[in-house]
């Protein structure tokens, strides 16, 4: 058999597009989740996601851009999310359930409204990384810098929160600003993400690589970094992959970051395992 090397994959436009955007999608899912998964908020990342699909449907309908009508759709449901967390708390699980819910079905039904529209649903359920425009690309570089900017200055408001939020409050941290903020940058990332490995997968690349990367890093910086490392991996695995044997690409990379997901459980069962046996911070020390 054959093996195609990636430097002969790279000749072509579409596939050095879905590279960029795949590992630009890989420090934010390496930055971002790492976030969700220490702040324990996977499923309210997930409800952001396919709330998103709303802003799909009304981008279609109002023939917006694809990435204005979808962030602004998605941000309005986060900021309403984040508002039930800190609110309702107890309910919290229900009603991002509702939102979830009451998003895709918004966005379906926009897209069966939109006259002359046959859209390919699949597309955004499980993603088009090999047809991302170099527009979005510039977005996703612009975006990616600026996030990647905030969370360096907020770092210790950041990590303070996500560890121990009644010590944040002592030192007089504003607490729900920053969580507002942290959740509405989280929604800015999904959107971006959609694009490589569609609403449904995309929770996958956000916590599969943090979770690895959690068990052997000794600080969140750390943890983000090696997140964002091994999301790049698994983007370049999975697009050789489907590339090689004819796959669809974010199914294909979301495949590759399981089997390293489930690798990484074996790895942790051997004696001579160096994963982190206390998964508290060692930088807080809760």
């Amino acid at each position: 058999m054959k093996v195609i090397p990636m430097i002969e994959i790279l000749q072509f436009d579409f596939m050095r597009n879905a590279l960029a955007a795949g590992l630009l999608a890989s420090v934010l899912c390496g930055i971002m989740g790492s976030l969700v998964v220490v702040n324990r908020i996977v499923f309210l990342s997930g409800g952001i996601a396919h709330a998103a699909y709303g802003g799909i449907g009304l981008a279609y309908y109002f023939k917006w851009p694809f990435l204005a009508g979808t962030i602004g759709f998605s941000l309005s449901a986060a900021m309403l999310m984040a508002a039930v967390t800190h609110t309702v708390k107890h309910r919290a699980d229900t009603i991002i359930g509702v939102i979830w819910a009451l998003g895709m079905a918004f966005g379906i039904v926009l897209i069966d409204l939109t006259p002359g529209y046959n859209v390919d649903l699949m597309s955004y359920l499980f993603g088009s990384i090999l047809t991302v425009p170099r527009s979005d690309l510039v977005v996703m570089s612009v975006i990616g810098v600026v996030m990647t900017l905030a969370v360096i200055y907020y770092y210790p408001a950041l990590l303070a929160m996500s560890y121990d939020e009644e010590f944040a409050r002592i030192r007089g941290i504003p607490v729900k600003r920053l969580y507002f903020g942290l959740i509405g940058t989280l929604a800015v990332s999904i959107v971006l993400v959609i694009q490589v490995v569609g609403l449904i997968l995309v929770i996958a690349l956000l916590t599969i690589p943090p979770f690895i990367a959690e068990k052997y890093a000794r600080s969140l910086a750390q943890m983000m970094i090696g997140s964002s490392l091994l999301g790049a991996v698994f983007t370049m695995t999975g697009l050789w992959f489907s590339y090689r044997y004819n796959l669809t690409s974010g199914a294909s990379i979301i495949l590759v970051a399981g089997f390293g997901f489930l690798l990484s459980l074996v790895v942790d069962k051997l004696p001579f395992s160096f994963a982190q046996k206390d998964v508290k911070s060692p930088e807080t020390g809760q």
